[in-house]
């Protein structure tokens, strides 16, 4: 048939239990993250609880060095700003955190399907990548800027 192109179907297995189980908890602790982050910065917009930094002064100190900032506004580098979550520009944090977390929390709710099937290659990657995570979340292990 000169002059048709025709329409190949590429079948394509459907998703695997550990990917419809990651996807499924990524979707709704995605949604869950991005609402509580709307309200906390609704919360910290309108000044309530009270902020450790002012909303007007945010902008003033934009153009100063991170150590100079911390200093001025008297924070602690780290994981010191769970001691200020009653403050509500410290408790934005929480959703962030939260949201950086999520890949953890998907790694370990897969981490049965894995052992159940006795793909300890899989169960291996997947331990390693979490402490991987986590120790570099904590600090433990030297990474970004902190």
């Amino acid at each position: 048939m000169e002059g048709k192109a025709e329409v190949t179907q590429i079948s394509t297995p459907g998703a695997s239990p550990e990917q419809k189980r990651y996807g499924a908890i990524l979707d709704v602790a995605m949604k869950i993250g991005l609402l509580v982050l709307v309200a906390t910065f609704i919360l910290y917009l309108v000044g309530m609880p009270k902020p450790h930094v002012p909303v007007g002064d945010v902008s003033a100190n934009w153009s100063q060095k991170v150590d100079k900032y911390l200093e001025v506004t008297q924070i602690e580098k780290g994981w010191s700003w769970t001691k200020h979550l009653g403050q509500s520009d410290f408790l934005t944090f929480a959703p962030i955190a939260f949201l950086a977390s999520v890949t953890v929390i998907c790694y370990l709710t897969i981490l049965p399907i894995f052992f159940k099937r006795k793909d300890f290659i899989y169960v291996t990657f997947v331990i390693a990548e979490v402490l991987v995570l986590v120790l570099a979340a904590s600090g433990v292990l030297p990474s970004g800027g902190h």
